[in-house]
């Protein structure tokens, strides 16, 4: 005689619900190109509105002249030349921002002498608007390259550090107590347990440093700037040329918006491990 055992209805409801929602907000079938959807979306918008009159051009030139724009700059003016120099200036920046971020806040999120030497002066400048601290730099470095490095080294810094730091303070203790207990090494502690645990927040921070680094060469390239994306833009305005300002702007959200896409992409192969609703 086979008895059936039936689970107590609390549970069989507590499993029906876990399962509705897992269904609702679980991670579903990848779609195609999602990164590209929303842009491919307002660029359609775009055009529609200028194309309707909705839009008028003295306030968004149309998406093709626009692209007229960029041909006529590509090919009579040095608009390659100013996309790289707008990029090195970004990597550049973005480069000693995150390496100094990171390592500041490995030391701050693993010694308590590192955190009350380095965590405080960082949420200090944390309230400091990097770019109120233009001037200061004009001071001491100048208006030309190193100004515009040390400003978007500065502003992605601090999401490097804040997330990263977060990330590493949220590793379970337990992970100490087990590699005390089977003997293994500080250094093969830090490489295989802490690093990973904080690589999630670190690659979060990523994401913020990297619009921030777009944010402060918008900025930054408006003092002086020989070359540049800034530079042009800031050419455009004088002669009233809105549809090559809105080429330089349209240049700077593509930056943007590829760097980030790269990042999350990133993360998804090297947080492969992770199940996330993002997946």
């Amino acid at each position: 005689m086979t008895t059936t055992v039936h689970a107590p209805p609390d549970l069989e409801k507590s499993t029906d619900d876990r399962r509705v929602v897992r269904k609702r907000l679980g991670p579903g079938k990848r779609i195609p190109f999602a990164f590209w959807i929303g842009p491919a979306l307002f660029l359609a918008v775009w055009a529609a509105g200028s194309a309707t009159g909705v839009i008028s051009p003295a306030i968004l030139t149309a998406p093709w002249d626009v692209a007229i724009a960029f041909q006529d700059q590509w090919v009579n003016h040095d608009l390659l030349g100013n996309i790289l120099s707008s990029l090195q200036r970004a990597v550049i920046g973005l480069a000693l921002g995150v390496i100094t971020g990171a390592v500041l806040a490995v030391l701050s999120g693993l010694s308590r002498i590192g955190e009350s030497l380095i965590d405080g002066p960082i949420q200090i400048k944390r309230s400091v608007p990097t770019l109120a601290l233009i001037p200061l730099f004009i001071a001491w470095f100048g208006i030309g390259q190193e100004m515009k490095i040390v400003t978007i080294a500065l502003i992605t810094l601090v999401p490097i550090y804040v997330h990263t730091h977060n990330g590493l303070r949220s590793i379970d203790g337990k992970y100490a107590e087990l590699a005390e207990t089977i003997g293994i090494g500080r250094g093969e502690f830090i490489r295989h347990i802490v690093l990973p645990g904080a690589l999630p927040g670190f690659l979060l921070g990523m994401r913020f440093a990297v619009t921030s680094s777009m944010l402060g060469l918008v900025v930054v390239e408006q003092y002086n700037a020989v070359a540049g994306i800034g530079h042009m833009i800031t050419l455009a305005e004088q002669y009233g040329q809105t549809d090559v300002i809105v080429v330089g702007l349209v240049i700077y959200g593509v930056f943007g918006y590829c760097a980030d896409s790269a990042v999350r992409l990133t993360g998804r192969k090297v947080l492969a491990w992770r199940r996330t609703l993002e997946d």
